[in-house]
């Protein structure tokens, strides 16, 4: 099942989690999109002009085994400076596009939940991305809200001799980001652009592609 509301204690956010894939969103003229291309050279020198994560897995969480099927799926490439925000007025360098979609198999329910959502910042370094999309839309019996901000992060391991993935995931609900204090069970924290934790969760089918580009600094006028 996916990730409960914000005001779910950490023992009900434990037992539930949710999978995000990704489907490319074509861009505006003159602004890279979601799909093809992450691999542009900047001069034609082989140094990629947008950094872009793409790719679909499976992952298991290192601490709630169950039978379910977590996935998630990422094609989002970076469009600098392309989101206007109230008093930048350059807007910011991790601007980006793509979609992202939700698939959760719950085996206990016999269930598949699903979710969108869009894009909104994506940040690389060698081998390690790490993004956020707002919530577009969501399936039967999903409980993530339309318009929620939610982190990832990837980490690109390639993969070893025996061909399985290095790779990892990381996400920002279900117990990662609270607000404790007083007595209260704590609540779910907001989460900003670009916000996710380090990749936790280890891929066991499919692979992710992170390309790295350095944040670019603002055209001159």
């Amino acid at each position: 099942m996916f990730s409960p509301s914000s005001r779910r204690t950490v023992a009900v956010l434990a037992a539930a989690v949710a999978v995000l894939a990704a489907s490319g969103v074509s861009s505006a003229s003159g602004t890279p999109g979601a799909s093809g291309a992450s691999g542009a050279s900047a001069e034609g020198h082989g140094t990629p002009s947008y950094a872009s994560v793409t790719g679909h897995a499976d992952f298991v969480l290192p601490y709630h085994q169950d039978e379910d099927v977590r996935s998630f799926s990422f094609d989002a490439v970076a469009a600098p400076y392309s989101r206007p925000l109230p008093g930048i007025p350059t807007d910011l360098p991790t601007d980006a596009r793509g979609t992202v979609r939700i698939s959760h198999y719950s085996a206990a329910r016999d269930v598949t939940y699903t979710a969108e959502g869009r894009v909104d910042c994506l940040v690389t370094g060698p081998r390690s991305a790490t993004l956020t999309a707002v919530i577009t839309k969501v399936g039967p019996g999903g409980p993530l809200d339309i318009g929620r901000r939610l982190g990832f992060s990837v980490y690109d391991g390639g993969k070893d001799g025996k061909n399985r993935s290095g790779d990892r995931v990381g996400f920002s609900w279900n117990g990662v980001n609270l607000l404790p204090g007083g007595a209260a069970a704590p609540e779910e924290a907001p989460v900003g652009t670009c916000m996710a934790p380090a990749p936790y969760a280890p891929v066991t089918k499919g692979g992710y592609t992170v390309v790295h580009a350095e944040l670019p600094a603002p055209a001159q006028p």
